[in-house]
């Protein structure tokens, strides 16, 4: 199933570990090129850091940065782009990130995307995921599941819904070493990365889907905190109907 030349689309600097850093490898050993688009820095917006870290956040930004480019070289990929975008805010800013995806998908020669799946996870996940149906006439589209809160439970490399074309890949011990390795290089995220399990990856391609509502009924994973009765920078406070609605009205005038 893998492509000649391979664009991971990143939501977030490190989601290319969490999702498929041992699916790099293998795909890799059968002779593709893996490229990496960083589709934000990795960081929230200045605004809503503590105010006494946001004269720190140039080098808050920069530090993200410079453990990407270290992963990067780790597994053995080529990074095509990095994109100077807070997270949270790929879902606000859809056309420019399709734009974004087109650039690199030509500049390269890209003949398949590997993108998050739709399963309520984050926000600028199910955005991707929603752009990157956009690109399926031309392009083969694998979606990987990362984690989900659905049934209120918290899932990690499963898809909320199973449809029966799903790849599992089961890491071996060097596998799994490599995967912790490759976390541990994000040393600025040790705290956010605690759910990642590195037992397995599952990948399919990429669905058909309804984004007019969430992934799955209940409490989305990103939205699981939001009962913080003030504006923390670690809670993600985005409003699941706001980013259905973002993607519905693009995926509408992109049809247009």
């Amino acid at each position: 199933m893998f492509g000649r030349r391979i664009l991971i689309l990143v939501p977030h600097p490190d989601d290319e570990i969490v999702a498929c850093a041992a699916t790099i490898g293998r795909a890799r050993q059968a002779g593709a090129e893996i490229f990496s688009l960083y589709l934000t820095h990795g960081c929230v917006s200045r605004e809503t850091m503590w105010p006494w870290r946001r004269r720190a956040y140039p080098l808050v930004v920069a530090r993200r940065r410079a453990e990407a480019e270290d992963v990067a070289r780790f597994l053995d990929i080529r990074p095509a782009g990095w994109l100077d975008r807070p997270a949270r805010h790929v879902w606000r800013d859809l056309p420019r990130v399709r734009a974004e995806i087109e650039q690199a998908v030509a500049q390269h020669d890209i003949d398949q995307l590997w993108v998050p799946a739709f399963e309520g996870g984050n926000a600028d996940h199910d955005a991707i995921n929603a752009v990157a149906q956009l690109f399926k006439p031309g392009l083969s589209v694998l979606e990987f599941a990362e984690y989900n809160y659905s049934d209120g439970r918290a899932h990690s490399h499963a898809f909320p819904f199973p449809n029966g074309q799903e790849t599992v890949i089961l890491l071996s011990a060097a596998e799994q070493a490599a995967k912790r390795e490759a976390l541990s290089r994000y040393p600025s995220e040790n705290l956010n990365l605690s759910y990642v399990k590195c037992e397995r990856e599952v990948y399919r391609p990429l669905g058909d889907y309804d984004y007019s509502k969430p992934a799955h009924p209940g409490v989305l994973w990103y939205a699981r905190f939001q009962w913080v009765p003030f504006r923390h920078p670690q809670v993600d406070f985005t409003n699941p109907t706001d980013v259905a609605a973002a993607i519905t009205t693009f995926l509408s005038r992109a049809s247009a």
